[in-house]
């Protein structure tokens, strides 16, 4: 029977599980406490959290088909950062703050509901920022609809460059005669 305490922590920890759309655990060991702190400051920019649990105290608050599904993932010393609807941002700041600070082992991911490995949150994190995907899917759908006006307008440009030979020829064959 799990004391006062542990029960007041799974209940705080299914709030948090609840609350992130995305979950990603790491590998802490051999970090100091500045070190979480300076990845804990990395993380806020984005709005994510990061803490440091214990692997059966989530494995309780996740529930049955969440614990199971990363029950190969918690073992030994994990943390885990709590995020929102975006999972580039945490990604990012794990490879950026792994690449400056020091190396950080991320174990694997919870996105969308499916459990993601440590290669495709690598891959996550060399996505560019949504703003440029944004701009190049724009991009994209924006030339072929000006090829199609520059298409259109040619038919009308020709149109009035004929006319406009027309009219000339007019005015020069009224001015001979």
């Amino acid at each position: 029977m799990p004391t006062a305490k542990k029960e007041a922590t799974i209940e705080e920890l299914r709030a948090r599980i609840a609350g992130s759309k995305n979950l990603f655990f790491t590998n802490y060991s051999g970090l100091t406490v500045e070190e979480i702190t300076k990845l804990r400051t990395e993380l806020r920019k984005s709005g994510d959290t990061y803490a440091v649990i214990k692997n059966t105290l989530f494995s309780i608050a996740a529930g049955e088909e969440i614990a199971k599904s990363l029950e190969a993932f918690l073992a030994g010393p994990t943390g885990v950062v709590f995020a929102g609807e975006d999972p580039v941002a945490p990604a990012k700041a794990l490879k950026t703050f792994s690449d400056s600070t020091k190396p950080l082992e991320v174990k694997a991911a919870w996105i969308d509901g499916k459990v993601v490995d440590a290669a495709q949150v690598g891959a996550l994190a060399a996505l560019p920022p949504k703003i440029e995907l944004l701009a190049r899917l724009v991009g994209s759908l924006k030339s072929p609809l000006y090829g199609l006006v520059y298409v259109l307008s040619g038919n009308q440009s020709g149109l009035v460059r004929v006319l406009n030979q027309v009219r000339e020829q007019k005015e020069a064959a009224g001015s001979a005669a």
